[in-house]
């Protein structure tokens, strides 16, 4: 008796120690976030160095003490995971992507969005897979297989245009900033479906079948989880307007878009869709619909709660990305031949530049000869900036990476060591060099424009402007906005006049005839005692 009681105190003792020892990481690591946000603030004003790579910077000088510390054992707190990511911190990055997007901009530049994000990043992804397999079989790095080269195609093909978003203005360049941020969520969308297609098909014998079974599947998996994402967001929006929780508590109406948000991202990951592209639309239709029916207040804080979400997560995968470069474990596998890890990294490189050329620009051609306005046409300059934008590789990267050649987080063969350390060096390198280089290369190609185009293209019923809402709601309609007295161009005063019959002229009659007053949206929320209402009672049109 004595026996089994001292054996079950040591197992408490035990599992005590590793309660411990998880809360001191958990300690270290929310210390180390908030020194990221303190550092990031004062930095602010050299917006080139902005909170990813100074997350970065941070995470690398925090593995090289805990190195030191442990005796070379290890240098990361956390091990990481895959569901880590894709279950609790991818989803609020996207989501916050799609629910502060200004929409006008985006679905007019739709096309070429896709173009960009779909095509281009298939281009690219066979691009990098030929070159791999071309490469890497002379160079002798281990027994990889075509499912392998395929993946590292998929996996350079994610792109992460943080530093370059953070450095343009959406006022001041409101076609390219739509170009540069759409791209890049269809991009992280594409490259994650090809991903699982991938993984879901046995690529050993290739035919015909199987290449139409890929593409199916491919189409399959863009359309259904986009639709699933604008239904759970209309859903939302339908469900608030009718029961007006804020009559009762504003409280109700933030849970619900929280979690139907979050519901749509893991409907799509039970189905085995791409839940990348459900929260993305889910967020735009949740801007378009939902977010107008619910109370003053409530705005304010999903507005800010969204924001600081997607804020947060992305702060701590780039730390942690830091504090895993250093990870002692994989770096032994590849210490007896370095120079062929620098020159696994140095041709991915490579190819990442190529792939990224040989879609940019031609593509910038084709969708060029569709526009008849010069405006809406992308010059050389801008084509040099979105091809740029797209050379940085970040936490898709990684993620995907560790999912095709690790296992919990930890890897024993060579070559999988190969191709994680080198996926870590080429998302190091482009985040922190090609990101301390974009400001000064886009201020170059890029000078300021002239006062009036922030004026014209300022988009003020959207979340991302809702700046003073308690001190009024400042939205205006876009019959009080042609009616100020704003220099604008001679086109433009025609664009006012006489609408152009485009698509989106179109989706904005369907969409006040049928949508806003089924789902709500501005200027479509009755005035109702304790409903949401807004100042101007008059539908918008």
């Amino acid at each position: 008796m004595g026996f089994e009681l001292g054996s079950v105190l040591m197992k408490l003792g035990m599992v005590s120690t590793s309660d411990h020892s998880s809360v001191v990481s958990m300690n270290l690591f929310v210390a180390l976030l908030c020194a990221c946000i303190v550092l990031g603030h004062l930095l602010e004003e050299h917006r080139w160095m902005n909170e990813s790579i100074t997350a970065l910077a941070i995470g690398l000088c925090t593995g090289i003490v805990i190195l030191l510390t442990t005796g070379g054992k290890s240098s990361h707190i956390l091990v990481f995971s895959e569901d880590l990511f894709f279950i609790y911190l991818l989803p609020p990055i996207i989501f916050n992507a799609g629910f502060q997007v200004k929409k006008k901009q985006f679905f007019r530049n739709f096309m070429t969005i896709m173009l960009f994000g779909a095509i281009g990043t298939l281009i690219s992804f066979g691009i990098i897979s030929l070159g791999a397999i071309h490469f890497f079989k002379k160079m002798n790095i281990g027994s990889l297989d075509i499912g392998d080269y395929l993946a590292i195609g998929a996996i350079f093909s994610a792109t992460d245009s943080v530093c370059t978003l953070q450095v343009l203005n959406q006022d001041e360049t409101p076609l390219l900033y739509s170009l540069v941020f759409g791209e890049g969520v269809v991009n992280d969308a594409t490259s994650v479906v090809l991903f699982n297609a991938i993984q879901s098909f046995d690529l050993s014998h290739i035919d015909s079948s199987i290449a139409w079974q890929f593409i199916g599947n491919f189409l399959y998996l863009f359309v259904t989880s986009t639709m699933l994402g604008v239904l759970a967001g209309l859903l939302s929006a339908y469900i608030i307007k009718k029961l007006y929780f804020g009559r009762h508590s504003t409280d109700r109406e933030v849970a619900i878009m929280i979690l139907m948000a979050y519901l749509s991202y893991m409907l799509a990951e039970l189905f085995y869709l791409s839940a990348i592209l459900t929260v993305f639309f889910c967020g735009i239709v949740m801007s378009h619909y939902t977010w107008h029916n619910v109370t003053e207040s409530s705005r304010v804080t999903t507005k800010h709660a969204f924001a600081t979400l997607s804020f947060v997560a992305e702060i701590f995968i780039f730390l942690y990305v830091g504090m895993d470069a250093l990870d002692i474990e994989k770096w032994r596998f590849v210490s007896d031949s370095p120079g062929k890890s620098v020159g696994v990294s140095s041709i991915l490189l490579g190819l990442v530049l190529v792939g990224r050329a040989a879609f940019v620009f031609p593509l910038s051609f084709l969708s060029n000869l569709t526009k008849k306005s010069s405006s809406e046409k992308i010059d050389i300059k801008e084509q040099v900036t979105i091809w740029w934008a797209g050379l940085m590789r970040g936490a898709v990267s990684m993620a995907l990476a560790y999912n095709q050649f690790t296992r919990a987080g930890h890897t024993q063969l060579r070559e999988n060591a190969i191709m994680i350390t080198s996926t870590i060096s080429v998302v190091l390198f482009s985040t922190v060099v090609f990101g301390l280089m974009t400001q000064p290369l886009v201020r170059l190609l890029l000078p300021p424009p002239k006062p009036f185009t922030s004026m014209i293209s300022s988009e003020p019923n959207t979340p991302k402007s809702f700046l003073v809402p308690l001190l009024g709601n400042g939205e205006e309609t876009e019959t009080e906005q042609a009616s100020q007295n704003i220099p604008r161009p001679t086109s433009l005063r025609m664009l006012l006049s006489t609408p152009s019959h485009t698509v989106h002229h179109y989706w904005r009659k369907f969409d006040n005839a049928f949508m806003r007053p089924v789902f709500g949206g501005r200027g479509f929320v009755p005035f109702i005692p304790g409903s949401p209402t807004e100042q101007n009672l008059g539908q918008w049109r």
